[in-house]
This record gives C-alpha cells, sequence and structure tokens, in this order.
C-alpha cells in the first residue's frame, strides 16, 4: 500500500508532464526526438518535485529509528509509545529512492548541458541533410562548450593547487554539481523575487474586471502589431522566394533542396508562385547553397511567427469579448448571464445554466481570486521571511523550519509530507510561472494552443531541469535538512546525498549559497515598485502601466480591435439571416400554400428551373442593414401568379448600399 503511494506520484508526475506538453507543443508534427528529450527533461524536473516530500518524510523517520526512542518520553501512554516510529504511509524500500535520484539527476544534467544545446540549435537550421544540421548545431555551440570547459578548468586547478584536497571522482561530481547549481541559484532568486510579489498583486487586480479588461485589450494590441509584422515578414520572405523560383530550374542541382523550401509555405500563402511557372526564366545566376540555407531558416521562423500571432490574436479577441460580457452582466437584475454570440454548450440542451454562470463569473470567481491572492500573498512572505532567516540554527527563524521541526517532534510523518508537498509546490509554481511569461527577443517564447516551436520547448527544458535541483536544495535549507548549511550533523535525505557538497571551495559553500538567497528581498521590492517594468519600457518594449500615454493608446486600438470584430460578426449573422429568409421565400417546395396552386404538370419543371438559374445573394451582405429587409421582400415577385414566366432575381441587388 505505501509504495503505492509513490507509484500514484509517479504516474501522476508523467500525466500531469503530458498535459502541460501537449498544450504547448505539438508532437504530431514535432520531431520524435525532440519530442523525447523535452519529456524527459520536463518529467525529471516536475518528479522531483513530488517525491522529495516523500524522501523528507523518510528522513524523519530514519532519525526516529536512529534515536532508538520517542521524542516524547514524558507521554506515558505505552500505546502512543510503541508507536513513535511507525513507518511512515509512503515508506518505499531503502534503496528505491537513490538510485531514483541518480538516475533523475545525471540524466537531467546531462540532457541539460550536453544534449540539449545541440538539439537546440539542430531543429533552428536551415540545412536540408542530417549531416549538415548536426555540424551547423555543433558549431553553433563552439562558444558555448569553450565557456563550460574554461569555467571548470580554472575550477579543477583552483582545486588542484589547494592545500590537503586531493582530486579523485567524488570530488569532481562535486565540482559538476556544485557549479551547476549556483548557477542555478543566481536564475532561482531572480525568478522567485518576481513571482513572489507578481503573484498575489495580479490574482488581486484580476478580480477586478476594469483592470482585466484593460490589460486584455493592451496585449490584443501588442498581438495585432506582432501580426502586422509578422505578416510582413513572411512576405518578404515569399517575395525571395518568389525570386528564386524565377532563377532555378528543375535541371539544377539544388532544386531539390528549393522543393523542401516550397513545402513550407503555408498553403493559404502558395498563390504567389502560379504564375511565376510559366513565365519565361531570366538568365539569372542560380542560388548557391548558403542562400537557400537561410531562406530556409528565415522561411520557418517566419512561418511560424505569423501561425502563432494569428492564432493567438483570435484567442485573445473571444477573452476580451467574454469579459466583456461578464461586464456587462455585473449589474444584471435577472441574474441570468447574457452573452452577445452565444455558443451553446451540451448543458443546454439538459438545463438552464446561465444563472449558475452568473453567479460563478459575477459573483464566486472574483471572491475566489481575492482567496487565493490573500493566501499566496502569506505564502510568499513567509517563503522571503525564511529565504533571510535559514541560515540562522539557534534560534531557528525559518518559518518553514519550525513548522517541519514541530511534525518531526510529533512523528507526524503525514504532516511533514503535506507541508513539504504544498510548499515545494508553490516554490515551483512561482519558479515556473515567471518562465512560462518570458518572451526572450520575441524568439524563446511558450505559447499556448500547440503553438510553441521545437527550439522555444528545448529551452525552457534546459530551463527547468537546471533550476529545480537549486530549487530543491534551497527548500532543505529552508526546513534546517541540510547540514552543510545549518552545520551541524544530521541525518539527510537521500537527495542531498547525491546531490554532494561543495566543501572544496569554500567561497560558495560558506558564503554564496548561504547569503546570496537574502538579495531576494531586493528582488522582491524592485518587483513591487515596477523597476524592472519601467526599465523594459523605456527600452522600447511596451509593458502595461497604467499611468503610461502609449499604454492608453495601446488599450484604446485593442478595444477598437474589439468593436470591430463584433461588428463583422453582426454582419455575418445578418447575412446569415436574410440568406435564409430568401431561400424560404425563392423555394416554392417549402410553401405548402404556393405548391396548391401550381398545377402538378408544372411543379417538376419548376424545381430544374430554380435549381438551374438560382442566383446567390450579393457577397456585399457585410454592409447590409436590417432595415432594408421589407423592401428587399417586396421587390421579389411571387412565384405562384407567375409560375410560367422567365423572370430571375434581379442582380446586385445590395450594389448601392
Amino acid at each position: 500500500m505505501t509504495v503505492g503511494i509513490f507509484s500514484a506520484e509517479v504516474i501522476f508526475a508523467f500525466i500531469l508532464t503530458t498535459v502541460i506538453l501537449n498544450r504547448y507543443g505539438n508532437w504530431k508534427t514535432q520531431n520524435i526526438v525532440v519530442t523525447t528529450a523535452v519529456l524527459i527533461a520536463w518529467y525529471f524536473s516536475l518528479l522531483i518535485i513530488f517525491v522529495l516530500p516523500i524522501d523528507i518524510s523518510l528522513a524523519a523517520y530514519r532519525k526516529c529509528v536512529q534515536d532508538g526512542h520517542n521524542h516524547y518520553n514524558n507521554i506515558t501512554n505505552s500505546s502512543q509509545d510503541s508507536s513513535a516510529c511507525k513507518k511512515p504511509w509512503s515508506y518505499v524500500p531503502e534503496s528505491t529512492l537513490p538510485n531514483m535520484w541518480r538516475v533523475v539527476y545525471w540524466t537531467s544534467q546531462f540532457l541539460t548541458w550536453f544534449i540539449m544545446p545541440v538539439m537546440q540549435y539542430y531543429v533552428k537550421s536551415g540545412e536540408f541533410t542530417l549531416k549538415d544540421k548536426l555540424k551547423n548545431a555543433i558549431k553553433s555551440n563552439t562558444l558555448y562548450y569553450s565557456t563550460l570547459l574554461l569555467i571548470v578548468t580554472i575550477l579543477i586547478i583552483y582545486i588542484a593547487l589547494k592545500p590537503g584536497v586531493h582530486l579523485d571522482w567524488q570530488k569532481l561530481k562535486a565540482i559538476a554539481s556544485s557549479a551547476s547549481n549556483t548557477w542555478g541559484l543566481f536564475l532561482l532568486i531572480l525568478l522567485l523575487g518576481i513571482a513572489l510579489v507578481d503573484i498575489p498583486r495580479e490574482l488581486w487586480r484580476s478580480s477586478q474586471i476594469d483592470y482585466t479588461l484593460r490589460k486584455v485589450y493592451f496585449k490584443l494590441s501588442k498581438l495585432n502589431t506582432e501580426k502586422l509584422e509578422s505578416e510582413g515578414a513572411l512576405e518578404d520572405v515569399l517575395e525571395s522566394i518568389k525570386s528564386v523560383s524565377i532563377s532555378i530550374s528543375p535541371n539544377d542541382a539544388l532544386y531539390d533542396c528549393f522543393q523542401i523550401i516550397l513545402k513550407k509555405v503555408p498553403e493559404d500563402q502558395q498563390d504567389f508562385l502560379k504564375n511565376v511557372r510559366s513565365n519565361s526564366r531570366n538568365h539569372t545566376t542560380p542560388p548557391s547553397i548558403g542562400m537557400l540555407t537561410r531562406l530556409h531558416k528565415q522561411l520557418i521562423v517566419a512561418v511560424h511567427m505569423y501561425h502563432r500571432t494569428e492564432t493567438q490574436g483570435n484567442l485573445m479577441l473571444e477573452k476580451a469579448i467574454f469579459l466583456e460580457d461578464i461586464n456587462s452582466n455585473m449589474t444584471s437584475r435577472e441574474r441570468k448571464f447574457k452573452k452577445m454570440f452565444n455558443k451553446p454548450s451540451k448543458l443546454d440542451s439538459y438545463a438552464d445554466t446561465s444563472t449558475i454562470e452568473w453567479y460563478w463569473w459575477c459573483r464566486l470567481h472574483p471572491m475566489m481570486l481575492r482567496v487565493l491572492s490573500v493566501i499566496t500573498g502569506v505564502l510568499s512572505v513567509i517563503i522571503v521571511w525564511s529565504e533571510m532567516t535559514f541560515f540562522k540554527k539557534q534560534p531557528v527563524l525559518s518559518i518553514f523550519a519550525l513548522m517541519v521541526n514541530m511534525a518531526k517532534q510529533n512523528n507526524d510523518y503525514v504532516m511533514i509530507q503535506v507541508l513539504s508537498t504544498l510548499s515545494i509546490a508553490y516554490l515551483a509554481y512561482c519558479t515556473y510561472s515567471t518562465i512560462f511569461k518570458i518572451k526572450l527577443l520575441n524568439i524563446y517564447y511558450l505559447a499556448p494552443n500547440h503553438q510553441t516551436t521545437e527550439s522555444s520547448l528545448i529551452f525552457f527544458g534546459l530551463l527547468l531541469s537546471r533550476l529545480t535541483s537549486p530549487m530543491c536544495l534551497n527548500f532543505l535549507g529552508l526546513i534546517h535538512m541540510d547540514s552543510h548549511v545549518i552545520k551541524s550533523r544530521i541525518l539527510e535525505t537521500d537527495y542531498t546525498q547525491i546531490m554532494g557538497h561543495m566543501d572544496v571551495i569554500t567561497i560558495i559553500s560558506d558564503g554564496f549559497n548561504v547569503y546570496f538567497p537574502t538579495l531576494i528581498l531586493a528582488v522582491c521590492l524592485a518587483t513591487y515598485f515596477n523597476v524592472g517594468t519601467r526599465i523594459l519600457s523605456v527600452l522600447g518594449f511596451p509593458q502595461f502601466l497604467e499611468d503610461d500615454d502609449l499604454v492608453i493608446d495601446y488599450i484604446q486600438e485593442g478595444r477598437l480591435l474589439v468593436v470591430r470584430e463584433k461588428e463583422r460578426r453582426e454582419r455575418k449573422i445578418r447575412g446569415n439571416e436574410m440568406r435564409r429568409k430568401y431561400r424560404e421565400r425563392s423555394l416554392p417546395n417549402t410553401n405548402e400554400d404556393i405548391e396548391e396552386r401550381v398545377p402538378p404538370s408544372r411543379k417538376e419543371n419548376m424545381k430544374s428551373y430554380l435549381l438551374d438559374n438560382a442566383d446567390p445573394i450579393d457577397r456585399s451582405y457585410h454592409s447590409y442593414s436590417t432595415n432594408n429587409t421589407s423592401e428587399v421582400e417586396r421587390q421579389l415577385p411571387s412565384v405562384s401568379t407567375r409560375p410560367n414566366s422567365t423572370w430571375e432575381p434581379p442582380r446586385n441587388i445590395f450594389s448601392d448600399l
């Protein structure tokens, strides 16, 4: 039964990883090798978070067994004494966790430092063969690997010259893990400092519909700008392809490479090549392989940007329209949720859910966001305080350490695991949510609805692998289960024993890893006063600052985009209604009275005549007004009065509108 809990968490972590990866990536079109590598990197990162609380509770159990007696000796109840060191509910065999940590940690490190950097440049390469893609990826990583080798060499020389230290395999592993964790800790503090302030504040503001609408208008306007830029970039690439298509012939050696490029042109953009093939070719120089490679790479980036901005723009439009529906329903006295463009759900056929929707979106949802804001705000304060005081052993100031120590004294392994799970989960959520919001140079960006590129998935897989281990080690320091932080011998977790310690470099073990997390307070203050956001805005990257005139212009533009989209949908609905009415009045078989007055011998002739000579409605219905419906209907003569006439419906009846 106890192993079942461990197995359930392993399976749940895998399912969660699959769901998240499917939300951002598209496994149907991605390279299977890329999907597998990213899945392993993301899965192992989440697996550490889910399984580490089990490791913490088992460490507390081993400590109880080693002491050989109950910590509560003053309790006289023998039944409580005898069950003091009862096995935890999540107990697993002793060799299970060490073996799993070795596989998880070293596989993640190998992927994140050696395999995935090469894979990242491989999927972005514009080369046409596997060999050329690999050569280009390795060449692009030359600077990265040279820098990495230089750092490792300096560390080895420093340790070799240090008196009393002898290099062996264990020391080398400690160097590798500690160097990786030190870099990860630096990035962790930056991401945590941003999220610990941003998450509670955004939850509170999101409960205010006016604020949420303004922010969505702002994002919609930015997406529209990006969409226009992506369309322009794609047009430039297509013009280059058009020029190349004129100068290349099927007999050229690079014609097959050019066909690979053409296959990646979007279907809705392929009409530009139709007339090129029929034109006589100019006597121009055929393109080189380097030119085609650059063109191929540019097309891959441009096509993805084009599809991503179009998809995200449509989703943001839907969100803005729905938020406007919520805003209009806030003051409804009927207390029924009404949508401007209603999409009936499956439940609507069984029951009227409008009242439930109104209470949820207009009353319960804002209240729930405020409650979550308060809870996350308290957790953020606890984390900041504990980060600044966790290195203090006596008296214990870290709140996380106090809670876990109290559960240890009661041998409450369930409470230890619950507290650890909630704490690590919030730390991970803060870290990962900031990662998922990163938009680096508009290249590395996690876009939902399967719009994330393979290179972006790999990039964020690298970040998760490099951040999860230092985050968990930092949490073990917060709860005083790292002997090299509190400077006392304790029974540590299996995870810490596999990770090792950096005793060979004093500046890291005694200084950086202990006192550097206190800088989290400075990052939190900078986030609270929007220092980073204002700097980015000054540098030319628009940010949502409500006191900025440029942001106000973005909001107004976003609101106008929503207005235009609503008008377009209303025109479409009116046009569909007019076509329906036109069909009802034009087809005699839909009117029983007309059929009775038409001689039976002419019914078949009329049906054939109407089918052969039916004139579709003019496509200018977008500008049609419903006020003209009756006028148009009066222009259509009755079929029953003139069944044998050669009359045809007037063409272009809407051209004067």
